[in-house]
C-alpha cells in the first residue's frame, strides 16, 4: 500500500530531524572550533539525483544553498556505476563546493535492501588547509592551499589512506583537520541510521515518493508567495570596500506572476585578490535573502530555491572563474542580501531591513614563538565576530549578530583554549547602531593580544571600513569599521598583518543602518538607549533632539 498525504507530511517533518540529529553529530564530534562553537557547517539528504530534500536548521545559508547544487556534481561525476555502499565522497573544490577550499564537503551514498536511494551530505569549515593560510593576499586559488578534486575519501568501508597522508603532509593543523573529515564521515552515517530506522516504521524501500511530494508542495507554495510579489523591475546599487579597489555590486530583480529572476549585470570585475566569489556562493546568498523576504515559511530544499533565477557575468566578482583566488570568498557574498534586499525594498516597503554590517568580521591568528628555539608550540587561531544588523520597519537592528550568516561567535573560553591569546575586551560598541525610527545593531569592540612568548601573525578580511551601512527611508548610517591598534596606529582591513609581544589588535565592529527618521523615535526609546549604553549623550541631544535626561520608561 503506498503510503498517503497525511504519511508524505509526517515523514518530511521526520526528515528534519533526522537531518538536525546528523548536524548535532557534526557539532559534538568535530575539531575545530568554527564547528563545535560556531555552527560553520551544513547537513542534509538528497535523492538518487541530488535534490536536496531537506536540510537541518543548524548551518550556515552558504554551505547549506551552495551544497544543494555540490551533490549533483558528485553524482555527475562519481557515476551511478561507480558508487558502491559503504563509500564516502569529498572535495573542497572551490566550484565544485561551497565557495574556498577551506569548506570540505562529504557525501555519502545511502543504500537500503543492496539499492542506491539517496545521499546524505555536510559542509564544514575547516582551520587550516595549507597555502598562504585563510586570508585575501593570494594572487591565484593555487597558492590559497591543497585543493581535492571530486573523488573518494572511503571505498567500500575502508578509507583512502594515501588521500588522508597527502592531506596531513600539506596543512598547518593535520590532526584538526583529517580528525574533522572522519566528523564529517561520522555525521553523515548517523544520519543514514536515523533514516534507515523511519523508513523500518513506514516500511518504505525507496524516497522517490516522497522526495517528489516534498518538492511540489515546496515548489508551489514558493511560486504562490512570489506571486504575491507586485509584478515590475527594481534596481539596487552598493558599493563596498573590496580588496585593492572598491567594488560596485548591482542588480536587477524582474518579478513577473511566479517567476522571479536577479542578475547581477554591471557588477565589478574580478579582484586581483583572494576576495571573489564563485557564483554558486552568490546564488547560495541571493536565494537566501530573497526567500527570507519573500517565502519565509516555506522549508528550504531544492524546489523550494529553484522559483528564484539568479545569474552574474561571467568573471565578474560575483561569477569568479577559475583559478582566481577565493578564499575570504564570504567578505563579498555575504553583502549580497544586502544588495537584493535593496532592490525589493522597492517593491516590499514593509519587508526589507536596512543594510547591516553583513560580512563576518573573521580573524584567522596565526601564533608563533619569538624564540624558534623555545620550544614553544605554533598555534592557528579562528574567530567569527559579528557586527550589528540592519534596523527593521518594525524594530531595532540586532547588536553583533551574525547576518545572513546565522554563526554564533566562539567564547572567548573556547579561543584562548585553543591557542596563546589573551582577549583582552569584547564589549559593544556605544554609538555604532545607525540611527533612525529603530535604531541599527550595534557592532562591538574587540582587543587581543599575545601572550608572554609570542607574536601574532593575522589576517584580516574586513569590509564596511570605508563604506559603511546604508539607512533606509531617512534612517542614518551605520559606523564605519576600524581596525588598529589599542594605541590608535591604523592597520589595513584587508591582509597579512604582524602584532608585536607588547602590542595589542583593536577591531571596532561595524554597525547597521537605521530606518526611518530619528525624530521619530519614541523619547522612552532614547532613553533606554541612553540608560543601556547603546547611544552617546552628544546623539540623543544633537541626532534625536532629546532635550532632557529623563526616566527612560516616560
Amino acid at each position: 500500500m503506498s503510503p498517503s498525504a497525511i504519511d508524505y507530511q509526517i515523514m518530511w517533518n521526520r526528515l528534519i530531524a533526522v537531518v538536525e540529529e546528523q548536524a548535532t553529530t557534526l557539532i559534538r564530534t568535530a575539531f575545530s572550533t568554527s564547528v563545535r562553537e560556531a555552527g560553520d557547517l551544513s547537513a542534509g539528504l538528497f535523492d538518487r539525483q541530488g535534490r536536496m530534500m531537506a536540510q537541518a536548521v543548524t548551518g550556515t545559508p552558504g554551505h547549506v544553498n551552495a551544497m544543494a547544487e555540490s551533490v549533483t556534481h558528485f553524482a555527475r561525476i562519481i557515476g551511478a556505476q561507480n558508487t558502491f555502499e559503504g563509500d564516502v565522497f569529498v572535495t573542497n573544490d572551490p566550484w565544485f563546493g561551497t565557495g574556498h577550499l577551506h569548506d570540505f564537503t562529504v557525501v555519502t551514498p545511502v543504500f537500503r535492501a543492496g539499492r542506491h536511494i539517496g545521499y546524505f551530505a555536510c559542509t564544514a569549515h575547516v582551520v587550516d588547509i595549507g597555502g598562504r593560510g585563510f586570508g585575501p593576499d593570494a594572487a591565484e586559488v593555487y597558492e590559497e592551499g591543497l585543493l581535492i578534486p571530486i573523488m573518494k575519501f572511503a571505498e567500500r568501508g575502508r578509507v583512502q589512506a594515501l588521500l588522508v597522508e597527502l592531506i596531513r603532509a600539506n596543512v598547518r593543523t593535520p590532526d584538526q583537520t583529517v580528525g574533522d573529515l572522519y566528523s564529517l564521515a561520522a555525521c553523515n552515517e548517523a544520519g543514514d541510521r536515523r533514516l534507515q530506522a523511519m523508513m523500518d516504521e513506514f516500511a518504505v524501500d525507496d524516497l522517490q515518493g516522497l522526495a517528489e511530494y516534498i518538492f511540489e508542495a515546496s515548489a508551489r507554495a514558493t511560486q504562490d508567495a512570489i506571486s504575491r510579489v507586485p509584478d515590475g523591475t527594481y534596481r539596487n546599487h552598493m558599493r563596498v570596500d573590496g580588496y585593492d579597489f572598491p567594488v560596485d555590486l548591482n542588480v536587477t530583480l524582474t518579478v513577473a506572476g511566479d517567476a522571479l529572476t536577479a542578475d547581477f549585470a554591471g557588477t565589478s570585475g574580478m579582484s586581483a585578490f583572494g576576495v571573489n566569489v564563485p557564483e554558486v556562493y552568490t546564488r547560495a546568498y541571493a536565494c537566501y535573502g530573497l526567500k527570507c523576504a519573500i517565502a519565509p515559511e516555506v522549508p528550504n530544499n531544492t524546489a523550494s530555491l529553484a522559483p528564484f533565477r539568479i545569474s552574474a557575468p561571467e568573471g565578474s566578482i560575483l561569477a569568479a572563474t577559475r583559478p582566481a583566488p577565493v578564499s575570504v570568498r564570504h567578505v563579498i557574498g555575504h553583502l549580497v542580501p544586502d544588495v537584493v534586499l535593496g532592490a525589493l525594498h522597492q517593491a516590499l516597503p514593509d519587508t526589507a531591513p536596512a543594510e547591516g554590517a553583513s560580512a563576518l568580521w573573521n580573524i584567522q591568528i596565526s601564533a608563533r614563538p619569538i624564540n624558534p628555539g623555545s620550544g614553544l608550540p605554533r598555534r592557528e587561531i579562528l574567530m567569527f565576530n559579528s557586527g550589528g544588523t540592519g534596523a527593521r520597519p518594525a524594530l531595532d537592528g540586532l547588536s553583533a549578530t551574525a547576518f545572513p550568516s546565522g554563526v554564533s561567535t566562539m567564547s572567548v573560553e573556547a579561543t584562548e583554549h585553543v591557542g596563546p591569546i589573551v582577549v583582552w575586551r569584547k564589549d559593544l560598541r556605544e554609538g555604532s547602531g545607525g540611527a533612525g525610527q529603530h535604531r541599527g545593531g550595534l557592532g562591538q569592540v574587540i582587543e587581543i593580544a599575545p601572550r608572554d612568548g609570542y607574536e601574532l601573525h593575522f589576517n584580516a578580511m574586513f569590509d564596511r571600513v570605508d563604506h559603511p551601512a546604508r539607512g533606509r527611508n531617512g534612517g542614518g548610517n551605520g559606523a564605519a569599521g576600524r581596525v588598529e591598534l589599542a594605541d590608535g596606529t591604523a592597520l589595513r582591513a584587508k591582509g597579512r598583518q604582524r602584532i608585536g609581544p607588547e602590542a595589542r589588535l583593536r577591531l571596532s565592529l561595524p554597525g547597521g543602518g537605521g530606518f526611518g527618521p530619528a525624530a521619530n523615535r519614541s523619547p522612552g526609546a532614547i532613553r533606554r538607549d541612553l540608560a543601556a549604553g547603546y547611544i552617546t549623550q552628544e546623539q540623543a541631544r544633537e541626532i534625536y533632539g532629546l532635550k532632557d535626561i529623563g526616566d527612560p520608561d516616560d
